[in-house]
């Protein structure tokens, strides 16, 4: 199973399950997540090929919604919120549509069910720049790593074990498996229960063009946009993001 951190209590209200985005782990969301506690459970998880979760050749979406299926069924008391950024998003939204049954609302943090056409191969590159036999410090990594910017060298970096001289991401299998990540596999039906579409108002990734395609996977759609965010919505504003799911997650409505 995926490594997972717990915070908060079962109680009253449904868990909340939190998928990171791709080269992530758990602890991007773990200031919001500790925020969220306080109305009940909260559970973030390390992605498959990602931070302390197991290594596995294929890495698609099937098998990701699959992971976060056995997360909530073995871990949690179905059925859970389920919020997921990016990569995350992308895995929550195939959970859905596969086993609604598991999921009581949906959060999409800025990703949108569609294939894209940038690749993350960069930052691949990046990481494997660092000679992880001589580096003896983060600087050292990141003045190797000639990463596009200090801000993706950073998150990068999060992955790094540095005493292990590592990287906690399965690069082989990421790069392998990038076209199916960046991608959008055919899927059926739709989701029947509440879902948050948010978004950074200053990010690409979900534009007006991609509304039509997710109300007829999730009829019950809404949008909301974070003023000053970007992709990474969470990091760019924590306290707006967290506003809205809490909003999200504690309205009233048939579920």
């Amino acid at each position: 199973m995926l490594s997972i951190i717990r915070h908060g209590s079962p109680g009253a209200q449904s868990p909340l399950l939190i998928a990171h985005g791709l080269f992530g782990s758990a602890r991007n969301w773990g200031v919001i997540a500790r925020r969220l506690s306080d109305r009940g459970e909260v559970v973030g998880i390390d992605m498959r090929n990602h931070g302390d979760s197991p290594w596995m050749e294929s890495h698609g979406y099937p098998d990701l919604a699959a992971d976060l299926a056995e997360v909530i069924a073995s871990a949690l008391t179905p059925p859970a919120d389920v919020l997921g950024h990016s990569m995350g998003g992308k895995a929550a939204m195939m959970l859905a549509l596969r086993r609604p049954d598991l999921v009581r609302r949906l959060i999409v943090a800025d990703i949108a069910p569609v294939a894209y056409g940038h690749s993350q191969q960069p930052q691949i590159d990046a990481m494997r720049r660092v000679d992880l036999a001589r580096i003896a410090s983060r600087a050292e990594a990141e003045a190797m790593m000639q990463a596009a910017s200090p801000e993706i060298a950073s998150f990068l970096l999060q992955s790094l074990d540095l005493a292990n001289r590592r990287w906690k991401l399965n690069l082989d299998v990421l790069e392998a498996e990038m076209g199916r990540i960046t991608g959008w596999p055919e899927v059926g039906g739709s989701y029947p229960g509440p879902a948050l579409f948010l978004t950074g108002a200053e990010s690409g990734y979900v534009r007006a063009e991609h509304r039509a395609t997710i109300r007829a996977l999730f009829p019950r759609a809404r949008f909301v946009a974070i003023p000053g965010a970007g992709h990474w919505l969470h990091a760019d504003r924590p306290r707006e993001t967290e506003a809205a799911i809490r909003a999200f997650l504690d309205a009233p409505g048939t579920e």
